[in-house]
C-alpha cells in the first residue's frame, strides 16, 4: 500500500491567543500550555503551548521581603562597581532572572532570553521572515534537513542534504545552527547569497528572502482511510488541518488517524479548535485545576463527525497532542494507538520582559474531560503498537501507522 494524496500544507504565540474564546471559561487569565520539545531549528527555533497572561511582569507590588530586596540590589551594584571587567547590565539581569526561575525546581518554570523567545515565537505564529528551511548543526556545518514546499529555498534549488558554508560574506562552519538562523532573519537584504556543500561542490545560491508559512499538517488517503499527521499547534495549524481534513472528506474517507507522534506541542486553542471539529455540542474538551478551583472547557460549536477515529502517538506526544487525544477519547470515543504518551499536564502563565525575554510560571494542571490528571504519567493507548518512528517514514516500515490504519478500517 502506497500513500496518495500526500503534501504538506503551508500555512503556527503571537503569544496572545487569537483563535476562540476559550480562556474566558476559566476566569483565570488567558491560557497556552507549555511544553518544551526537542525539534530542529526551523529557522526559527522550539515548538511550545503556551498559556499566557501579561504582557509584562507588573512592577507596582513587591509580594516579598524588602530586605531580600534590598541584598539582591546591593549584591547587583556590588559587582557593576566591583568586579575587575566591565559586566554587561542587561545579561546580569537576565541571569539573576533566570536563576530565581531555576531556583523554583519545576522544569516548566522557566526563563527564555530574548533569542529563544523571538524565536519561539516565530514558530509558534506559523509564519517568519526568512528562506524555509529546517537545518541542524553536524561537523561539516549546518546541514539542510527540510525544504519547505513553495518556499524561496526551493524556489531557489537549494536541496536537503545540502551543507550551509557560508552566508554572504559570513563563514558559518562553526557556528550553531541557531547562529545561521539568525544570520539569515537579522539580513537587512532582500536577497541574500548561501554558499552550500553538495556532493562535495561548493554552490552559491541566491535566494529571496520573503514571509515563510511553517508547514504543521501533512495529509494523505490509504484505501479510503484518511491520514492527518499535526507536527505542532501553531496558529495556523487549525486552517491546515480543517482545510486537509475537508479535502480528504471530498475523496470519500470512511475512517481518519490523526498521527501526533513527536509532536511536543503548542498553541491550546489550536488543539481545542481541532478537537471541536469532531465532539458534540456540549461535551467537554478539557479543565484546569488551579488555586482558584477546577473548570471545564465546553464544545462550543455545531460542527460534529461520526466515522471511526484513531489518534496515534508515541512518548513524544506531550501538552497540546495529549490535550487533543485524551478529548477525542473521552468525549468522541476515538482509539488511542501507539505507545504511553509523555504526561505533561501542567499550564503555564508568560509574561514578557522589557530585555526582551520571556519568563514561565507554572499555574495549574489540566484535565481531561473526565477529570483525569495525566501528569508525569501519560496517556495509555488502547491498542498498544511498539515501534520505531522517525519523520517522513516509508509506510512499509511504519508499523504503528498500519496498526493504526487497521484500527479504523
Amino acid at each position: 500500500m502506497k500513500r496518495m494524496n500526500e503534501e504538506k500544507n503551508n500555512k503556527k504565540e503571537n503569544i496572545n491567543s487569537k483563535k476562540g474564546d476559550h480562556s474566558a471559561t476559566f476566569n483565570l487569565f488567558e491560557v497556552t500550555i507549555i511544553i518544551l520539545m526537542t525539534a530542529l531549528v526551523v529557522a526559527v527555533s522550539t515548538g511550545l503551548v503556551v498559556y499566557h497572561n501579561a504582557d509584562g511582569i507588573t512592577k507596582s507590588k513587591f509580594l516579598g521581603n524588602s530586605d531580600y530586596l534590598g541584598e539582591f540590589e546591593s549584591a547587583y551594584n556590588n559587582i557593576l562597581e566591583s568586579y575587575v571587567e566591565k559586566v554587561d547590565e542587561k545579561g546580569l539581569v537576565n541571569s539573576a532572572i533566570q536563576g530565581m526561575y531555576n531556583y523554583v525546581g519545576d522544569p516548566y518554570t522557566s526563563y527564555l532570553d530574548p533569542e529563544t523567545t523571538e524565536d519561539l515565537t516565530d514558530r509558534l505564529n506559523g509564519q517568519y521572515e526568512g528562506i524555509g528551511v529546517e537545518i541542524s548543526k553536524v561537523e561539516e556545518g549546518v546541514l539542510i534537513v527540510n525544504v519547505f514546499e513553495n518556499g524561496p529555498a526551493k524556489e531557489a534549488g537549494i536541496e536537503p542534504g545540502d551543507i550551509i558554508i557560508k552566508v554572504e560574506d559570513n563563514e558559518v562552519t562553526n557556528k550553531t545552527a541557531a547562529e545561521v538562523s539568525n544570520l539569515i532573519k537579522t539580513s537587512k537584504k532582500d536577497t541574500i547569497e548561501i554558499s552550500v556543500l553538495r556532493g562535495g561542490i561548493t554552490k552559491v545560491i541566491t535566494v529571496n528572502k520573503k514571509q515563510v508559512y511553517i508547514p504543521s499538517v501533512m495529509k494523505a488517503n490509504y484505501d479510503g482511510v484518511g491520514y492527518l499527521q499535526i507536527t505542532t499547534f501553531s496558529d495556523t495549524t487549525y486552517e491546515q488541518f480543517k482545510n486537509a481534513l475537508e479535502e480528504l472528506e471530498n475523496d470519500g474517507i470512511s475512517s481518519l488517524v490523526i498521527d501526533v507522534r513527536n509532536n511536543g506541542g503548542g498553541y491550546l486553542n489550536s488543539a481545542v479548535s481541532i478537537a471541536e471539529l469532531f465532539i458534540e455540542k456540549g461535551k467537554n474538551v478539557y479543565g484546569l485545576e488551579g488555586k482558584n478551583g477546577t473548570s471545564f472547557y465546553e464544545d462550543k460549536t455545531r460542527t460534529s463527525r461520526e466515522y471511526k477515529v484513531a489518534v496515534l502517538m508515541n512518548s513524544g506526544s506531550a501538552s497540546a497532542s495529549e490535550i487533543l487525544a485524551a478529548a477525542l477519547k473521552e468525549s468522541y470515543g476515538a482509539t488511542l494507538v501507539g505507545t504511553t504518551s509523555y504526561g505533561k499536564g501542567t499550564v503555564q502563565e508568560t509574561a514578557k520582559l522589557e530585555t526582551g525575554g520571556m519568563v514561565k510560571v507554572t499555574t495549574a494542571y489540566w484535565l481531561t474531560p473526565n477529570g483525569n490528571k495525566i501528569n508525569g504519567k501519560g496517556l495509555t493507548p488502547d491498542v498498544e503498537a511498539n515501534g520505531s518512528y522517525y519523520e517522513n517514514m516509508p509506510y512499509e516500515e511504519d508499523i504503528q501507522l498500519q496498526s493504526a490504519i487497521n484500527t479504523v478500517k
